[in-house]
């Protein structure tokens, strides 16, 4: 197997909305971001699966050096080896892939956010570093792009973490912030008992129109010469923002399921995306 081909299937076995947008784009660029969804996988497959918190925090470490072992031309692993020529085309900077990492540590060292700006910076992180790294990859012509690329990558995950709030509070974690839990008068306890009410309701209400928020705040900053490079973008955005409206539509019940598209509707989303951008 080849380190594209493990790549590929990492992407594929995933089963993410974010492939279904990869397939729309020509070989080279296709292989790059398949390269890069596969690296944030790896690593985030290391805070997700293993269960001793110093076991993890050694394999972070350990991705924290075969990532310098990238652009010093000396990799060893399958996706490290495909990254090799990727930051060299694409021209992406150790640091986010450093950054990256970061994000994910901060699961091992924290189960909790206090407000939202801890949880801004937490998706600027695990996510919003990737949305500027995409954006090299797609291409661009207007700098203004890249904070397009930074807002809708944030907006991503707090659509992932919406999606998750039972999966993430059984796996002990709790990404809606503290305060807000108590501004809604949600105990955290709620969330681990999967207890439904009113002011959960109400909480994640919240949740949604803020994320849709960012949604709008990434589309104001791109620039309509840089509308068709982004497409792959705009197909992620088409397919996580209609999860948003399944979700608000079935009341919010993500305590004690999860919430998702089928592979063909994402593949038509993806396809009507393709067409109008």
């Amino acid at each position: 197997m080849t380190p594209d081909q493990y790549c590929q299937n990492k992407a594929a076995a995933s089963g993410s909305s974010f492939y279904y947008s990869f397939l729309f784009l020509p070989p080279p660029r296709r292989r790059a971001i398949v390269a890069l969804y596969a690296f944030c996988r790896e690593v985030d497959d290391v805070v997700d699966e293993v269960s001793d918190p110093q076991v993890a925090s050694a394999k972070l470490a350990w991705w924290r050096r075969e990532i310098t072992q990238v652009f010093a031309g000396q990799p060893s692993h399958p996706v490290a080896l495909a990254l090799q020529g990727v930051v060299r085309e694409f021209d992406l900077p150790e640091a986010h892939f450093q950054t990256i990492i970061d994000g994910m540590a901060m699961d091992l060292s924290q189960q909790r956010c206090l407000d939202f700006p801890a949880l801004e910076l937490y998706c600027h992180r695990v996510a919003g570093v990737v949305g500027l790294m995409s954006a090299e990859i797609f291409g661009y012509v207007d700098p203004a792009t890249r904070g397009y690329a930074r807002d809708l990558g944030i907006a991503f995950q707090l659509t992932n973490i919406i999606r998750d709030v039972g999966e993430d509070a059984r796996r002990g974690r709790i990404y809606l912030p503290q305060d807000e839990l108590q501004r809604f008068g949600v105990p955290p306890s709620a969330l681990l008992r999967g207890v439904y009410s009113a002011e959960f309701r109400h909480l994640m209400r919240f949740q949604t129109e803020r994320a849709q928020a960012w949604y709008d705040r990434a589309f104001a900053q791109l620039p309509a010469q840089d509308r068709k490079a982004q497409r792959t973008g705009l197909i992620m955005a088409a397919i996580y923002r209609t999860l948003l409206d399944e979700i608000a539509g079935d009341g919010y019940k993500v305590l004690d399921r999860r919430t998702s598209l089928t592979p063909l509707r994402k593949l038509w989303l993806a396809w009507r995306t393709w067409r109008s951008a």
